[in-house]
């Protein structure tokens, strides 16, 4: 990925730190520690790769944090606007390490290309 893309999802994460600042009540830490949460839906690659891709897939993707965000922020449910932040910030995070989302031909490959050693 290149510096100018990973550059836009820093601005994103910060963007998210400042929403969570802006409209949420909980103490910093609570947003720290659930940051690495999404990263549990790796447990879908036990089941297989394409299971895998798919699980990680929509706990990565961030339509379905804007989403869950917004519904939250609608309907005044707490709860949801705080997964929906920590959602877009962790992708947003993981995007700028080189982590994109997965395909189901295994979990080094990305749509931001191939982790690990070339």
């Amino acid at each position: 990925m290149t510096k100018l893309l990973k550059l836009e999802e820093v601005a994103m994460f910060m963007l998210a730190l400042l929403l969570y600042e802006q409209q949420y009540p909980l103490s910093w830490w609570w947003f720290w520690a659930c940051l690495l949460l999404p990263d549990i839906s790796m447990l879908g690659y036990l089941a297989n790769a394409r299971t895998g891709a798919y699980v990680y897939n929509f706990f990565h993707h961030k339509g379905v944090a804007i989403i869950v965000y917004i519904i939250g922020t609608y309907f005044l449910i707490e709860p949801l606007v705080f997964v929906g932040l920590v959602l877009f910030a962790h992708s947003s995070m993981d995007r700028v390490f080189g982590y994109g989302l997965k395909f189901v031909t295994g979990f080094q490959d990305t749509h931001l290309g191939r982790i690990g050693k070339k």
